[in-house]
């Protein structure tokens, strides 16, 4: 299960385990080596512990350094699955909703590992899939912002369809374009909730090269969660 802690991969194992298809042996997730923190959530590895701890599934981490390139990146994954294909894994769950070349580029991927790809959200509703979401039982709360869509008021917000109705025009309720990030701290399968404290939003610049070979620089507010003792 490619687990990164939010909305979108917290629905997306609720679908399966309902269905019962697929066994979930581990959850992966990919860190950002130096902070420990959920790379571009900016969640820490503790509150991503918790969650593991409250599902009673097992969870392996891939650290990746801050300039990771793709080659890098799908190396280190291609290292971190190997185990798992090699303990009987036949398959990857995604949340992935409507992104149809990024699905494209994980399946390439996967097949290159001996896996197949699975999508329980894939082409469906981004508002009926919140209110899926809420009628479940889940909770969440936003923890990172893209500020070429949202500004730094929706950043540690409880996504909710108040925060919805908030959003500005052509912003996806559920932030599949990349405008925001969650942390799932409630859950139907949970043992018990997240107790978490809010913390401080603070801004980051990302520099990135496009594939013509431009550089641009964007914009993130990230607000801090910490556990309650």
């Amino acid at each position: 299960m490619n687990w990164s802690g939010g909305k979108d991969s917290a629905l997306a194992l609720w679908r399966i385990l309902q269905t019962g298809q697929y066994s979930i042996e581990m959850l992966l997730t990919t860190l950002n080596a130096p902070n420990r923190r959920i790379s571009m959530h900016g969640v820490r590895e503790e509150l991503l512990d918790a969650q593991a701890e409250r599902l009673g599934i097992p969870q392996t981490k891939l650290f990746l350094p801050e300039d990771s390139s793709m080659a890098d990146y799908q190396q280190r994954m291609g290292r971190a699955l190997e185990p798992l294909v090699q303990s009987g894994v036949t398959a990857a769950i995604f949340g992935d909703i409507f992104l149809a070349d990024l699905r494209v580029w994980r399946e390439t991927q996967l097949a290159s590992w001996g896996l197949t790809g699975v999508f329980p959200l894939w082409q469906l509703d981004s508002q009926a899939l919140l209110n899926e979401f809420w009628a479940a039982g889940f909770a969440t709360i936003v923890v990172s912002v893209n500020s070429q869509h949202l500004d730094a008021s929706f950043c540690g917000r409880v996504l909710d369809q108040s925060f919805v109705n908030d959003l500005p025009p052509g912003v996806d309720p559920c932030g599949e374009n990349g405008e925001f990030h969650t942390f799932v701290f409630q859950a139907p399968y949970f043992r018990e909730p997240i107790a978490i404290q809010v913390g401080e939003t603070v801004t980051k610049d990302y520099v990135f090269k496009t594939d013509t070979g431009d550089v641009i620089t964007l914009t993130y507010f990230f607000t801090d969660l910490q556990l309650v003792p």
